[in-house]
């Protein structure tokens, strides 16, 4: 019976939830070609247009899953959560700056973590009710997921963004000359 009573409600949040998902994408321009989307990408501009098939096409299957259908990867395994160089994080797909290294310190949660957002015209916080908890999502302006972010970090802000590895790349600082 509480196998069945789950299943049910499994099924109700995917019914209610592909709606939402098939809306976002439909105000993306559907005829955008791979060629069309990286320049676009290289460029910064009308990145808020990519189709998630095309993403598809230009991301690992992993990072497409974590930054488009919203996974999480394994905690403990993202290659950034170790990284103590000096640098930019940026958004895996759109290529966005927004988190720094000066912020990032270690949780033991398993994923890298910050303080604070570097560049907030590049991230976009939304209420997220997924599996039953209430929680903040951490999105990248053109809509990627990020991971999320809790009341539980350092101070002087007092938050943790918890993010994924495969939603992130890293560009190190420039090393700094005498």
């Amino acid at each position: 019976m509480m196998n069945r009573s789950l299943h049910l409600v499994t099924l109700l949040l995917a019914v209610f939830a592909l709606p939402a998902c098939t809306e976002a994408d439909e105000n993306r321009d559907q005829s955008m070609t791979v060629a069309e989307a990286r320049g676009h990408i290289a460029a910064g501009t009308n990145l808020s247009a990519i189709p998630k098939s095309v993403w598809r096409q230009l991301l690992p299957e992993d990072q497409f899953q974590v930054l488009w259908e919203k996974d999480t990867e394994r905690a403990f395994s993202g290659k950034w959560l170790k990284n103590e160089a000096e640098g930019t994080y940026v958004t895996a797909g759109c290529r966005l700056p927004v988190f720094s290294s000066r912020h990032k310190f270690k949780s033991g949660t398993g994923w890298p973590s910050f303080w604070e957002i570097a560049y907030p015209e590049n991230v976009v916080l939304k209420d997220d009710y997924s599996w039953g908890m209430r929680r903040t999502e951490v999105l990248s302006a053109c809509g990627e997921h990020l991971g999320h972010v809790f009341k539980d970090g350092p101070e002087p802000t007092g938050l943790r963004y918890c993010l994924n590895s495969l939603a992130l790349d890293f560009v190190p600082g420039i090393a700094k000359t005498e």
